[in-house]
């Protein structure tokens, strides 16, 4: 049994770390503390027997055939999808696409925009500077291929996008804004609303990376007002390989296919092929059905335990932590938004993060080290990377000030 320092006002964390068996070893002789969860997030039990009910009990390919089993798993993927819908606030199940995960998201709507020539040369996507590799790489191909330009909306020193600076980018010519919910690398939570209202205002499209946001707040799609939202099943307790992509109706419609091939065609002859109709059209090829099933079972467990509940538990972490790391002489927080969630990244002067971090491994604490796939953040605060802890649902204070004690251990060797 854990210590009674453990137990939060929020959530009852004990019976929450019951449900992760991950949670309880050792990592070099210590009990481990998991501080990477933007990077992906632990399983609980619910998730985990859920794997093993499909392939126990259901196993079989989907859509397509008329036995027993085979409706089954259709039936259990499609409420799967209808759980996602009510989760983000939808409007419609069909809205809610299956992918590989937020990359594959970002890749499908920059290739169908492609595709379906809505891209050209004089055209303008805007990218925060605040952006994971993933929601600019595949942009910066799209603008490549179209002859359109890509440009960054500034971040500030706290980590905050600039405001007055992106109003002044939107004009006439843009015709996609994409920004992050949350920073993976900085936790800075962005205006979302405000920023789609002005996209929209200049008659751009806008696609949310909401990788981040998932685990950590609810979503209301038809609240925020964005074109497009994707989050990743693994960063939301659910297992990888399997993420989601919001549209609107009218946009998913009028894009272009991702890929071709099963499930996602009406008819096919060697004259011509018509597409099925939203969301197969984006769906070709067998499905990762274990993974969309399972992703329900992940959104039941998020909502059992309620959101606002998991927000305000992660708020007193993120408080309690950055007045302990405050003590350590020479402690540089690496953005500072008045807005944050999830992350906390930092360094500490005279010392290479990598050498930090794999001291603190040694006495088991797991945070991650490098740039967070988000190299022009570290080139804007001129540094090589960070560490970052980000922490999860079933994390404690208790486990930050053993993070504390491990930290002023290594500050101690390493100096």
């Amino acid at each position: 049994m854990m210590d009674s320092s453990l137990q939060e006002k929020t959530l009852d964390v004990v019976k929450i770390r019951e449900q992760f068996p991950i949670l309880h070893q050792e990592v070099n002789g210590k009990p481990l503390v998991y501080f990477d969860n933007a990077a992906t997030t632990q399983k609980p039990l619910a998730v985990i027997n859920a794997i093993t009910d499909y392939y126990s009990t259901i196993n079989s390919n989907v859509h397509r055939g008329v036995h027993h089993l085979s409706q089954k798993a259709t039936v259990a993927l499609e409420e799967s999808r209808h759980k996602i819908q009510q989760h983000i606030r939808a409007a419609e199940p069909h809205q809610v696409i299956f992918t590989q995960g937020t990359t594959d998201s970002i890749n499908l709507v920059s290739i169908a925009m492609e595709r379906s020539n809505l891209l050209r040369k004089g055209d303008e996507v805007l990218v925060s500077a605040l952006e994971h590799h993933s929601n600019i790489v595949p942009w910066q191909i799209l603008c490549e291929r179209t002859g359109a330009t890509l440009k960054v909306i500034p971040i500030n020193q706290q980590g905050e996008i600039v405001m007055e600076e992106y109003r002044a980018l939107l004009s006439e010519n843009t015709r996609l804004v994409t920004f992050n919910h949350i920073s993976n690398a900085l936790g800075t939570v962005n205006p979302v609303q405000e920023m789609t209202r002005l996209a929209h205002d200049a008659g751009a499209w806008v696609f949310v990376d909401g990788a981040q946001a998932a685990p950590h707040t609810a979503i209301d799609v038809q609240a925020l007002d964005v074109d497009f939202y994707a989050f990743s099943g693994h960063k939301a307790y659910g297992p990888t390989g399997i993420g989601v992509l919001y549209g609107k109706e009218k946009i998913l419609e009028d894009l272009a296919p991702y890929r071709g091939g099963g499930e996602m065609i009406e008819s096919v002859s060697f004259e011509k092929t018509t597409y099925a109709g939203l969301p197969h059209k984006f769906e070709a090829g067998t499905p990762h059905i274990e993974g969309a099933i399972v992703m329900g079972a992940a959104i039941d467990f998020l909502n059992e335990i309620g959101l606002d509940r998991i927000a305000t538990h992660e708020e007193q972490l993120i408080s309690h932590a950055l007045k302990r790391m405050a003590e350590i002489e020479g402690m540089r927080f690496i953005g500072e938004a008045r807005q944050r969630a999830g992350a906390i990244s930092f360094l500490i002067e005279g010392l290479h993060p990598y050498d930090v971090g794999v001291l603190l491994d040694q006495m088991g604490i797991a945070l991650r080290t490098g740039h967070h796939c988000a190299q022009p953040i570290m080139d804007f605060f001129d540094i090589p990377g960070t560490l970052r802890a980000s922490f999860g649902l079933y994390n404690t204070t208790g486990e930050i000030d053993r993070m504390m004690e491990a930290l002023q251990k290594a500050v101690s060797m390493l100096r």
